[in-house]
């Protein structure tokens, strides 16, 4: 049975997580938006000590610096130890687990977004969006979960907030990073 290193830094919280097959060994978090440099070192301390088969990463959507911290971390980790990486959408990893016919999963996107998926019958229907709250289809009629949709009164459920690493292994999906919007940062040369 695989010994899989997890990690997700798509949403606001950090999740490293070692699994053997779809068994939980254990499970590090840490919450805030802007500490998923300073604790993934700390975390990967402990998963260096392991043996491990490969590396199963959060793909997002999510804010582009939280997101690239933990996508880069993941590589450097599993380069250092020749090990395959993997990718799966964090969005598919928060809705697994919810058993209703449709819903929507939400993570915070800043900016007073967020980013969001339809499921029906536990598979996703499209790509994930971007986009303010109220633009989300159909929000009255279908139940809405994750820390986004919690955090702007969207739903009052506190369950499937944040991907489940659990399902990482069986989600393995995505080979780049899902960033839904462009970049900030521009190069000088390409300013106007």
């Amino acid at each position: 049975m695989k010994i899989t290193l997890a990690i997700d830094t798509a949403t606001s919280r950090t999740q490293f997580a070692l699994l053997k097959g779809e068994t939980l060994i254990w499970l590090e978090i840490e919450d805030g938006a802007t500490t998923h440099g300073d604790v993934l070192a700390k975390f990967g301390a402990k998963a260096a000590k392991e043996r491990i088969d490969q590396v199963i990463v959060g793909m997002g959507p999510g804010p582009f610096t939280g997101l690239r911290t933990g996508i880069v971390f993941a590589q450097s980790f599993a380069f250092a130890q020749g090990l395959p990486i993997h990718g799966v959408c964090s969005l598919d990893a928060l809705a697994f687990g919810i058993n209703l016919p449709e819903f929507v999963v939400a993570t915070d996107a800043r900016r007073k977004e967020l980013y969001w998926a339809k499921y029906v019958n536990g598979v996703r229907v499209g790509t994930p969006e971007v986009c303010v709250p109220s633009e989300i289809p159909n929000l009255s009629k279908t139940p809405i979960f994750g820390e986004g949709a919690l955090k702007y009164s969207l739903t009052t459920s506190k369950e499937h907030l944040y991907p489940n690493l659990i399902s990482f292994p069986k989600l393995i999906a995505v080979d780049k990073p899902m960033y839904l919007r462009h970049p900030d940062a521009v190069a000088t040369v390409d300013r106007k």
